[in-house]
């Protein structure tokens, strides 16, 4: 490790070079190399989602390496750390949250790092967002004075649902804390930019499941049975074109199909049949709605065909939803740590992101951190060819730091 750090360390660009503190700038001088290494190790060493056993004890090594006491979260994987002491009366506690686990991919990007896990690949940024964190603890952990205590998450599976947020919530992770921060990586921004937006920066994301039944039968004689692929038809194209009308187009609901099955022989009317899908809103009032606002659209949709249905609606992560202090607070840090011209502004996604089971609790911010070269294609997240520009490492670094000194002092 120590030798993969060497060899990078001189083609580390710190863009934020003299924003200080002084002690941040003594401690990403030493380590820039080694941040480089750290993530290239846990790319190389991807793990899904609740079973990143080793990527837990990496960082619990290096946790514990500078006298921190890292604590497993009770589901086997994952960590909370505390930097700094109790809060004295009127001091703050403020958390700073990572996601470790990966995608089910392959990697496809050449890189002489790639991931050694058939498979299993960072294709979400994942490995930027730990090792970013990781060295914002250590770099925590070595300042002189905390006014009050910053908590780290190093959080499992936020790419299943309903989330790993909830195995964090679980343990209390989130207990005494004041506000939480974030950030993910953004294919779409140039390194050293950052992106900011106060209210919903990513949308609420469910998974419906419909089943359709018929008594089936031949296509010559549709009016003797319920003809199960038409009723399909009817569900695909009715029920988006429902819910644009009856929901307000402003709160940002899309449902999108995914995929539909139905029968094998073109002169047969299938049994059965299967359409999957996802359903998405960036307004917190309007996802608790949807569940049976759906399964009476649906009913009003099929009623008339004869066919027998069962849906099922998982309900998925919560927008998240910026509040306008912390992301003031989350604009000052970055100004401070990487300079006025990284903050940029940032639409809301239709992505799915369980930090807003977070924001249920705590007020907060998420942001976008840019992970562009500057030159070429985008490599899109998700993708097998994603990759990113480590330059960033440090660009989230300052950020992340500074950003929990400035939410200390707010």
């Amino acid at each position: 490790m120590s030798s993969v750090g060497s060899s990078v360390e001189s083609a580390v660009e710190d863009l934020g070079a003299g924003r200080g503190p002084s002690w941040l700038d003594a401690w990403i001088g030493a380590n820039a190399g080694r941040v480089v290494a750290w993530r290239r190790h846990i790319h190389a060493h991807p793990e899904l989602s609740r079973a990143e056993h080793e990527t837990t004890r990496f960082l619990a090594e290096r946790l514990t390496s500078v006298g921190l006491q890292p604590r497993v979260l009770p589901v086997g994987t994952g960590l909370v750390c505390d930097i700094g002491p109790d809060p004295k009366p009127g001091q703050r506690t403020v958390a700073l949250r990572a996601d470790i686990d990966a995608l089910p991919l392959t990697e496809a990007t050449g890189l002489p790092y790639s991931s050694t896990v058939d498979g299993v690949a960072h294709a979400c940024g994942h490995d930027a967002h730990t090792t970013i964190a990781l060295g914002a603890a250590l770099a925590l952990a070595g300042a002189p004075d905390l006014p009050g205590r910053v908590r780290m998450i190093f959080q499992p599976a936020e790419e299943v649902m309903p989330g790993g947020a909830l195995d964090v919530l679980s343990a209390g992770a989130l207990d005494g804390v004041d506000r939480i921060f974030g950030l993910h990586c953004d294919p779409r921004l140039p390194v050293g930019r950052i992106g900011t937006r106060v209210g919903a920066i990513t949308s609420a994301s469910d998974l419906l499941e419909l089943r359709l039944t018929s008594p089936g039968g031949h296509t010559s004689r549709p009016h003797l049975t319920a003809d199960l692929v038409h009723a399909l038809g009817a569900v695909i194209t009715g029920l988006p074109t429902l819910l644009s009308r009856r929901v307000d187009p402003r709160t940002g609901t899309v449902l999108t199909w995914g995929s539909v099955h139905a029968g094998e022989a073109p002169n047969a009317i299938p049994q059965d049949g299967a359409l999957t899908g996802t359903l998405r809103t960036g307004d917190r009032d309007t996802w608790a709605k949807l569940e049976p606002l759906v399964h009476e659209l649906v009913h009003s949709l099929l009623s008339p065909l004869g066919v027998g249905f069962d849906l099922k609606h998982h309900r998925g992560v919560p927008p998240v939803v910026n509040d306008a202090e912390s992301t003031e607070v989350l604009r000052s840090g970055i100004a401070a740590g990487v300079g006025e011209q990284a903050l940029s502004s940032t639409p809301q996604s239709s992505g799915g992101e369980d930090f807003g089971w977070y924001l249920e609790h705590v007020p907060g911010s998420f942001a976008r951190l840019g992970v562009h070269p500057g030159s070429g294609r985008i490599k899109d997240l998700h993708q097998p060819t994603f990759s990113l520009d480590e330059r960033a490492l440090l660009v989230g670094i300052r950020a992340m730091v500074n950003t929990a000194l400035s939410a200390l002092q707010h």
